[in-house]
């Protein structure tokens, strides 16, 4: 069974920086999509950022292009979010969630875990 986890929220000022973390187990990061979304109060769920193996690039909501970064570490098969000049309307639960292959797949909803979310708290 696949199992992802989210560790990393905090509380920081606008213009800040957090660093998200997803660790998987169950299987590896060769073998699914592991992407990030989140969820602020009375809104609905968006897709941040989400890659693969098998993508050439990753994915970014716009909204968050060239303010934050996904990346891997195989050998301790997990996903970061390196999130910079963070602002108020970034402020939400995040969440790590896989999907299998391809972020095509994630895109697509295709879930297959999440983690239970951690907080992410910007002040202005």
């Amino acid at each position: 069974e696949v199992q992802v986890a989210e560790s990393g929220g905090g509380l920081v000022q606008s213009g800040g920086s957090l660093t998200l973390s997803c660790t998987i187990s169950g299987t590896t990061f060769d073998d699914v999509a592991i992407g990030w979304l989140r969820q602020a109060p009375g809104k609905g769920r968006e897709r941040v950022s989400c890659m693969s193996t098998k993508d050439i690039s990753p994915y970014y909501e716009e909204t968050v292009k060239g303010r934050f970064t996904i990346s891997s570490d195989k050998a301790k098969n997990a996903v970061y979010l390196q999130m910079n000049n963070l602002k108020p309307e970034d402020t939400a639960v995040y969440y790590c969630s896989a999907a299998n292959h391809d972020c095509l797949s994630w895109l697509g909803t295709m879930y297959t875990a999440w983690g239970q979310g951690t907080q992410v708290t910007v002040s202005s």
